[in-house]
């Protein structure tokens, strides 16, 4: 949750044209089996939506609004045993650019056979069981679309691979490969007030991992029942998500270039009932690969990271969600000895708390939500009220803003102090 980083427009380019070019692949796909939909179970939904955000304040660009678009999904489901092909495809008009585009939210081919089963292209990976807290699920999110007041599926983006499930008696697994590198989208400069801490340097290019065998991230999740609870172990060979930054010069820096570095994240997670309510722990090692002596300021130093989550329904269609959170920093005395005094230094235990509440009225046609992070150690929040009314089965709107404030100029919330928002959200499913 930082500044977005603007893209070289020949990589954006690159990754267009890769997405463009699985988009046409199912597309053709799906043209070119016309006995196999006809003879095939198939379903199509979709649904109409405005999304509106509001900001309290201008835009750095003078404007009003963060968010401000109508779009309408299809989702085509097509089934004849052992295969399945998914397409979620959205077409949108964006005022705040002033053009319409279409985005392949998912398009994938599954086979299933007995205890095993495959799915190949564009998907939408979860794993681990943070709520909105992310260790193990290290696969690639919008986190403008969060900050914009959109609806909570877009926080998730698709990645382009492939996943294969194996179901022994013993346990169930998950390998997934990546060949194309998808980054974590952040804030619109343009829209967002972040903190940069070279902002007279215009000269910026980023460079993405290329896309190539050495570089396909590989992800395995094992998991099975122990005495009662979800017990799941992760693995991740890749790449943080994150840009990080390379200044040519630090003291007399002209330009700057932005990498990901390379990582691997080792986890494991346990959910179950206890405590008159469901507990959940989760933990990561991240290994920073590339720099495991924590001596390089453009690298992030390896961290551990520990989760423990309680839920409860303290009186009926009312439930209460608490997380506690931390990252400790390894090798922190190398770190502070290398990390420029022109840039903010990190703590070496990073600590932060969230509090969810969910009230259902009305025969739960009217939901009332409040979700909050603050941070102990940076003494920084993120409120987010939320009220939602389903008017009908296909019909249902939600209101609600975004509050951001406390902690430093440069800590996570801290920095958007100036970005609070009112939106609204509109939708008819069919």
């Amino acid at each position: 949750m930082t500044k977005k980083i603007h893209n070289i427009k020949l990589l954006e380019e690159r990754r267009k044209q890769l997405r463009n070019s699985l988009k046409a692949l199912i597309l053709l796909a799906a043209f070119y089996l016309p006995s196999y939909t006809t003879a095939a179970d198939v379903s199509i939904h979709g649904f109409f939506q405005g999304n509106y955000s509001l900001g309290t304040r201008s835009n750095p660009d003078g404007g009003d609004f963060k968010w401000e678009e109508e779009r309408v999904q299809l989702k085509l489901d097509a089934n004849e045993d052992p295969f399945r092909l998914f397409l979620k495809t959205d077409v949108f008009y964006d005022h705040i650019d002033r053009k319409a585009d279409m985005e392949l939210r998912e398009g994938y081919a599954d086979y299933t056979s007995g205890k095993w089963d495959t799915r190949l292209g564009r998907q939408v990976i979860t794993w681990g069981l943070g709520d909105l807290i992310f260790i193990n699920d290290v696969f690639p999110k919008d986190y403008e679309a969060f900050f914009s007041g959109r609806p909570m599926e877009y926080m998730k983006k698709g990645i382009d691979g492939a996943k294969i499930g194996a179901y022994p008696e013993f346990a169930s697994f998950e390998f997934i490969a990546i060949p194309i590198f998808e980054p974590n989208n952040y804030t619109d400069a343009r829209k967002f007030y972040m903190f940069d801490p070279m902002p007279n340097v215009t000269n910026r290019e980023e460079k993405d991992p290329p896309s190539n065998l050495e570089n396909t991230e590989f992800a395995l999740r094992a998991y099975r029942d122990v005495a009662g609870f979800d017990a799941a172990v992760y693995l991740y060979r890749g790449f943080y998500r994150k840009p990080y930054m390379i200044p040519d010069n630090i003291n007399s820096t002209t330009k700057i270039t932005y990498h990901y570095p390379k990582l691997s994240v080792y986890g494991a997670s346990l959910q179950g009932r206890a405590l008159d309510g469901v507990v959940s722990f989760e933990t990561g090692h991240y290994d920073s690969r590339q720099d495991r002596s924590g001596t390089d300021y453009t690298i992030p130093n390896s961290q551990t990271k520990f989760l423990i989550g309680y839920q409860k329904q303290l009186r009926e269609d009312f439930t209460i969600g608490l997380q506690y959170y931390n990252e400790y920093m390894h090798d922190y005395s190398e770190y502070k000895k290398n990390q420029p005094s022109e840039l903010p230094k990190d703590k070496k235990l990073y600590q932060l708390s969230t509090l969810r509440l969910t009230q259902l009225l009305f025969h739960q046609t009217l939901r009332l939500s409040f979700f909050a992070f603050y941070s102990p150690s940076d003494r920084d929040y993120l409120l987010n009220p939320e009220i939602k009314y389903n008017f009908s089965d296909h019909v249902w709107a939600a209101i609600g803003g975004l509050i951001f404030g406390g902690g430093e100029k440069w800590s996570q919330f801290g920095q958007l102090a100036k970005n609070d928002n009112v939106y609204l959200q509109l939708r008819y499913e069919f």
